[in-house]
């Protein structure tokens, strides 16, 4: 169950969000094995003074266009699976919404599966020796 964050500038047309969010949802699907139907997603557009960066870093220059999409999901997947999905949401994005690729900045947040609860206050994924006695 990946949890994807996704934070831009207002100054994006309306809708603009929503596509780079399905594009992000369609990459998972396909590269680090997200099954249909797990699309958890928090889509923030900000006035550009809430948007933080520098003019350029690692020689990277950046614009108000920036995108930072964030992904906290299970741990586990290889460092070659993780170059793929930066890569394919990269090139989706330059592909389909015009986005510079520079503009990308794609953080992964790798946690263990006793540090979800999909609901009702339990740990789904945890081994039943971890159920708590109600």
């Amino acid at each position: 169950m990946p949890l994807v964050r996704i934070d831009l500038s207002k100054k994006h047309p309306e809708g603009f969000a929503q596509q780079v969010g399905e594009i992000v949802y369609e990459v998972m699907t396909a590269h680090i094995n997200v099954p249909k139907d797990d699309k958890f997603q928090v889509i923030t557009r900000h006035d550009n003074a809430e948007l933080v960066m520098p003019k350029s870093y690692l020689g990277i220059e950046y614009s108000e266009g920036i995108i930072f999409i964030q992904v906290t999901l299970n741990e586990g997947r290889t460092t070659e699976i993780k170059k793929k999905f930066y890569k394919s949401i990269c090139e989706d994005l330059v592909e389909k919404l015009k986005v510079r690729p520079q503009d990308i900045v794609i953080n992964l947040v790798e946690v263990s599966k006793e540090n979800w609860s999909f609901g009702n206050g339990e740990m789904q994924y945890a081994p039943k020796e971890y159920d708590v006695a109600r």
